[in-house]
């Protein structure tokens, strides 16, 4: 089995490795993101790179990436990213004549869950949905190892599900998102509502909360119910066997205790069966979940 190369493109960052058949990380590479250049550019950067780690592995390798957003199965051109400049782009068309092969493409979240439940966290378990609490909120469904990606390609994408109608305004269109409650700007803008310090950020409200400030543990509180909610919500439709969190939002401890209680009352069952997880790999999971776009 050829190694097997993955790339994480990101808005200030793209990471590349070449991972063997073991899964085990042979060369890693991070170079930063023209975003400002334009679509071209980061194209550009993406098949350097590429043939840079493909050139250190010493053989031909099959290559997979992830990016924000997905592609539209009506025009076969990226949808939903931020990195804006290539919404409406045929980037796997192009990025495939650049690199004169196949490749595959999947959103950042569906990497990151196809790599936790390959060999990650969930590993071995049947149904896995993996979750992305950070900038911004996405999530990935893996069923018997496999991705489930869904007719439009938005499969558990749960940040853009409306959560409270009357919420704040999101980028989507729509007001109230999962995402503009459970993301961490939007634990800042929640805090800072409640009056607490505008310059404070998320990990800085937590910590904060820890040592017992009382709007930061107020605001907390009520990110915490609401992460109960939106999750419920997912479990009722998909009764996944794990849930996996990754994102700078996971780091929070208070989500795999008080966080699965709130969980758990809101889920329409008399217990909670479903183990939620903070992730195995990382910062890694995304790009180990690119490259595992290709089979061993």
């Amino acid at each position: 089995m050829s190694p097997r190369i993955g790339i994480d493109l990101g808005g200030t960052k793209t990471e590349g490795i070449v991972m063997n058949a073991s899964g085990e990380i042979l060369v890693r590479e991070r170079r930063a993101t023209p975003q400002a250049d334009g679509d071209a550019a980061i194209l550009a950067n993406i098949r350097d790179l590429a043939l840079d780690l493909e050139q250190r592995a010493g053989e031909r390798c099959t290559i997979g990436i992830g990016t924000p957003g997905a592609i539209s199965t009506k025009t076969g051109c990226l949808k939903n990213s931020n990195t804006v400049c290539l919404n409406g782009k045929p980037v796997k068309r192009d990025l495939e004549k650049l690199l004169a092969r196949e490749l595959r493409i999947a959103n950042d979240a569906n990497c990151f869950a196809l790599s936790e439940a390959l060999d990650g966290a969930a590993q071995a378990e049947s149904v896995v949905f993996g979750v992305i609490l950070g900038t911004g909120i996405g999530g990935g469904i893996v069923v018997n190892g496999q991705l489930l990606e869904g007719a439009q390609h938005i499969a558990g994408e749960w940040g853009h599900n409306v959560l409270e109608p009357d919420g704040p305004p999101c980028y989507c269109g729509k007001r109230g998102c999962v995402e503009t409650f459970l993301s961490g700007p939007g634990l800042a803008r929640d805090f800072a509502l409640l009056g607490g310090n505008t310059a404070l950020d998320a990990r800085a409200i937590a910590a904060a909360a820890e040592h017992g400030d009382v709007l930061a543990e107020a605001a907390m509180r009520r990110y915490l119910e609401r992460f109960g909610r939106a999750l419920s919500v997912v479990i009722n439709i998909l009764d996944p066997d794990a849930i996996v969190l990754g994102g700078g939002m996971s780091n929070i401890t208070r989500l795999y205790t008080e966080g699965r209680e709130h969980v758990a009352r809101h889920t329409f069952n008399d217990e909670l069966r479903t183990r939620i997880l903070p992730n195995r790999h990382g910062d890694s999971s995304g790009v180990r979940g690119a490259a595992q776009l290709w089979p061993v």
